[in-house]
């Protein structure tokens, strides 16, 4: 990669949702108080359903599993130090932000055996090269959501970007970031560019494409798509699969450009109260069908290349979920872009404005 049931997706879940905090806990083998502790920070809705009571029966470790809403509330929870977690799960640009907050631990890979079953792709992220201080987990796409009988076949940003034959009938994500990241990707950048001159060419093409678009929506695109209100929309891979269960008209793609994919790794936080348990759940979430559970359980595409041949073929078949390796090479997770995500800002405003 460079720089890098459907019902319920993570990304809409951080829309509105709100945390809860849960205690699981699983009897297992008798070990010493301190080694049978685990504390685990996760989002929701992102666990197998035997992922915890399969790592206590292998390792007698209890676990406290713990839920978040959105990055910004898990990061906020560690600025003034860690508050008792062994193992996170932040997103990409999170995990950078982390990594130069001094809050992640560089991972010592022979604790984890299991690593090798990674994915090359997902292997030296921009976001952490060289995945020191992550084991990627799961990852999907953002994509165009649309009807068949309408628009016919679609291969590319252009229909959403820079063509008016469905003006009008249109929507994008109300997401700054993904947005203009899918741009650049369309204009040839990439999508976590610093270059004033090319966050300005985005932020020109996405105001003259602003005038055929019904909007910039809150991730109720694909709402309006079941519901005719548009025919092509930018959504999330999860929401565009849900309502094609209910539409066989409707359909998604990933653009010949690529797209902007989100990326989620485990870490372990410097502080960790438990160590040696946060290396053995690594571990554990990476071995082939513990990962593959996970993968059949949430319906996301998993970064662990050995569990795949333990995943429902239906969901490898799926390019909505699993898109082709030469899409997944043009594609950019998020990164932080520093000095320059003013840039962004005021590009967003104009853009808004317009």
């Amino acid at each position: 990669m460079n720089n890098f049931s459907f019902p319920f997706t993570r990304r809409r879940f951080l829309q509105g949702s709100g945390a809860a905090a849960v205690a699981l806990t699983f009897s297992g083998r008798g070990v010493s108080a301190q080694e049978k502790k685990l504390n685990v920070y996760n989002w929701d809705t992102y666990i197998g359903e035997t992922t915890l009571s399969s790592f206590t029966d292998n390792t007698g470790v209890q676990v406290q599993y713990d839920l978040y809403a959105n990055l910004e509330e898990m990061f906020a929870k560690f600025q003034a130090g860690n508050p008792g977690y062994d193992v996170i799960f932040p997103s990409d640009y999170m995990i950078e932000t982390m990594i130069n907050a001094d809050m992640l631990v560089e991972l010592d890979r022979s604790k984890i055996p299991n690593f090798k079953n990674i994915d090359p792709n997902f292997l030296n992220p921009s976001f952490d090269p060289g995945c020191k201080y992550n084991v990627p987990y799961m990852w999907g796409s953002c994509g165009i959501g649309y009807r068949k009988s309408k628009v016919g076949e679609v291969d590319s940003w252009k229909i959403l970007l820079d063509d008016d034959k469905h003006s009008g009938r249109m929507a994008l994500l109300a997401d700054q970031r993904f947005v203009i990241g899918v741009t650049l990707l369309y204009l040839g950048y990439s999508a976590n560019t610093t270059n004033p001159d090319e966050i300005d060419a985005a932020r020109d093409l996405l105001i003259k494409a602003k005038k055929h678009l019904k909007g910039f929506v809150p991730d109720s695109g694909q709402d309006m798509l079941i519901s005719g209100d548009v025919d092509v929309v930018m959504e999330w891979n999860g929401d565009v699969l849900k309502v094609m269960e209910e539409d066989d008209d409707l359909t998604y793609t990933i653009p010949k450009e690529g797209t902007v994919i989100w990326v989620d790794g485990l870490c372990i936080p410097k502080g960790a109260p438990n160590m040696e348990n946060a290396y053995k759940f690594l571990n554990h979430l990476a071995d082939a069908q513990v990962n593959a559970e996970v993968a059949n359980t949430v319906h996301y595409a998993t970064t662990n290349k050995a569990a795949r041949e333990h995943v429902a073929k239906a969901d490898l078949d799926n390019p909505a979920i699993y898109a082709p390796d030469d899409v997944l090479k043009r594609s950019q997770a998020l990164a932080d872009v520093g000095d320059a995500l003013p840039l962004y800002d005021a590009a967003w405003t104009e853009i808004q404005a317009a």
